[in-house]
Formats: C-alpha cells, structure tokens, sequence
C-alpha cells in the first residue's frame, strides 16, 4: 500500500525521529510541508499527518496544508509528538477529514523534550523523550494500520 506522511517538524525534530523509523519499513514517502517541490496526494493510497504540538495544536501549516490540499475520500491516519498532554490535538486535523469526507484509520502521539518559550526557562519538559521504546511504539502503530 502507497503511504505518505505530510510532516511538519521543526525545532527538536522529534516527530521526524518517528517518521525517519516508520520510513525504514518500506514503501512511505515523507514530505516536509514547508517543502517547495510539489506533490500529487491522490497518488497515494494512504496519508499520514504528523506535527509536534506548537501552542497547544498541530502546526499551522500542516493544517493549512490539509485543508487546502488533501483529496477526498483517502484513509488518513496522524501522528504528534508534544511535551505534555492537555487535551485532544488531534480535534482540528478531525474536522478536515470530515470536510473532505476522509476515513481515520488510527492515531498515535508520544511525548518529545519541549524547552520551547516558557518550558526553557525551567529546563524544558519530558527530557529524554521520544525514547526508543516511544519510537518502537510508532514503528509498530505504523504497522497495525
């Protein structure tokens, strides 16, 4: 099955650790959103979405980019990576499916050292983080779709 993940992932680039790892078992396309080249998502049978949580959701751009973007129709599964859970991140990227009308085959999410704004100042949150086992845990949500 043809996968791509549309990525965002800046500053630590945690949620690329997952999808470096996801990528390692075959056939997926990884494709930074901020990318210039373009891309033909209809070519593509599945379609993930991933973002580390920026100011309590995903990317903007990722968003942007899915709503503008994303075909109809397509099984779509999300990934994230955030320094401490408050709540459902994944709620926005919901919305969108249901506008294009998409199925959502699963999501997965795990922690990642956050020392962006105000967590820097106390040494960041969840050191350590995604740790192997989190990023096995991404391997192995990947491969239950």
């Amino acid at each position: 099955m043809k996968t791509v993940i549309v990525y965002f992932s800046r500053h630590q680039e945690h949620t690329k650790k997952l999808l470096d790892a996801i990528a390692a078992e075959g056939d997926v396309t990884l494709y930074d959103v901020m990318s210039a080249q373009p891309i033909d998502l209809n070519d593509y049978d599945r379609i993930g979405l991933a973002s580390g949580i920026y100011y309590g959701g995903f990317a903007k751009p990722l968003l942007k980019f899915a709503a503008e973007r994303l075909p109809e129709g397509k099984d779509v599964f999300f990934l994230n990576t955030l320094g401490s859970p408050h709540g459902d991140y994944f709620e926005p990227v919901r919305v969108i499916l249901e506008e294009k009308d998409c199925n959502e085959i699963g999501a997965f999410g795990c922690f990642s050292y956050d020392a962006y704004g105000p967590f820097k100042l106390a040494g960041g949150i969840s050191k350590g983080h995604p740790t192997q086992e989190e990023i096995d845990g991404a391997v192995a949500f990947y491969r239950g779709l």
